[in-house]
């Protein structure tokens, strides 16, 4: 999980960049009504991480194989209302959850990286899956914020 640990650390601190200097254009702008801002995706990613945090540890004490609940993003979004949240606040508090994932992920053994979970479509995987799965989807929506 080594790469995988150092590309989080990476991402984590390209952000901490872009926000430091104020370089993500259109952040509270909405491309369509029914599309989230950045800003909102931001919101989006926190909610991913809450939900993955409750993941990754459960599964260490759960019984295996641990079933992963799914969410709803869209409604998350919204009872959050993160439109109407503080920039710096909000960013600081993705940086601290994924800080604290990081840490989680640094800290699995082998044989936990191999505990069984379900999928909420069924299909059977590993932590190690559900780990490299978080920081792919992380990525994919900290491009649609960098573009």
């Amino acid at each position: 999980m080594t790469q995988e640990t150092n590309r989080l650390t990476q991402l984590l601190e390209e952000m901490e960049n872009l926000f430091s200097t104020h370089s993500i254009v259109d952040f509270d702008v909405k491309p369509f009504d029914s599309a989230w801002s950045k800003k909102e995706i931001l919101g989006h990613l926190i909610d991913s991480a809450l939900n993955n945090i409750q993941r990754f540890t459960e599964i260490q004490y759960s019984e295996k194989p641990y079933q992963v609940r799914k969410y709803n993003p869209d409604e998350l979004v919204k009872a959050n209302n993160y439109k109407y949240k503080d920039n710096g606040d909000l960013f600081q508090l993705w940086l601290h959850l994924n800080k604290q994932i990081s840490f989680i992920m640094h800290n699995q053994t082998q044989t936990a990286l191999q505990y069984s979970i379900i999928l909420p479509d069924g299909q059977p995987k590993d932590l190690r899956f559900l780990l490299i799965d978080y920081i792919e989807h992380l990525e994919h929506h900290l491009n649609q914020i960098k573009s």
